[in-house]
């Protein structure tokens, strides 16, 4: 199955070059040049990633990657000219999931995207939905839902949840979600963990303050039970 990329760049000369890079190596690719469309082609094709510029006609990336988030978790791979560290932070809040600086080699490109989409895509086919209490984690589909309604997450979100859930009532320490969810060879600090657990815990606990999904491990780390 060739996996599908959306490309949302309103320098079409870049996306074409782009698009038929990533065609060379089996992507199938879309281009669209501003986040309306972007919208309108959602409506009725799915994508396995989208590669997203920021300075955008009407809206930013920024704002587009914040609509997609409400409805799906699918990877979104920043591109774009504007390479601050406050542009690199907001991408990430926004919910990308990486951010590659323009002007950028093909081989680059490539490499994020093919990263990215092991990441994203490297669970089998062929597990089942995981149940938590009144929380559902498609993991093929990549969708939660929380009473029957779709639970925005960022891509490191859903791992997390995944992995953790996948070991269900296992203390797992900071240093083992961090090896498990970003690599080995990831230069991200232990309070990135901490981070993302608060925040899965804001969007799928009853009581953030008081967890019963996830749980505090106190000299370990956390843990993950059925309600």
């Amino acid at each position: 199955m060739r996996r599908k990329i959306l490309i949302v760049d309103d320098d079409e000369d870049l996306a074409m070059i782009a698009g038929d890079m990533l065609g060379d190596y089996g992507y199938e690719t879309a281009c669209v040049r501003d986040g309306e469309a972007a919208y309108e082609l959602l409506k009725s094709r799915s994508f396995d990633l989208i590669l997203l510029d920021i300075n955008l006609p009407y809206e930013t990336g920024f704002s587009v990657c914040k609509q997609l988030r409400e409805v799906s978790t699918v990877p979104i791979l920043f591109a774009s000219a504007r390479t601050s560290e406050d542009d690199r932070i907001t991408g990430f809040d926004a919910g990308g999931d990486d951010y590659l600086p323009k002007p950028y080699s093909l081989k680059e490109l490539l490499a994020r995207v093919n990263a990215l989409m092991r990441r994203a895509y490297g669970f089998s086919q062929t597990e089942q939905p995981i149940s938590a209490g009144d929380i559902l984690i498609d993991v093929e589909k990549r969708i939660v839902t929380k009473q029957g309604k779709v639970v925005s997450l960022s891509l490191k979100e859903f791992d997390l949840l995944v992995y953790m859930a996948k070991n269900k009532n296992k203390p797992l320490s900071k240093e083992e979600l961090l090896r498990a969810v970003w690599g080995v060879y990831s230069e991200a600090e232990l309070s990135t963990v901490s981070v993302h657990i608060r925040w899965l815990r804001e969007k799928l606990e009853r009581e953030p303050s008081k967890p019963v999904m996830i749980k505090t491990v106190w000299g370990v780390g956390y843990s993950f039970h059925d309600e």
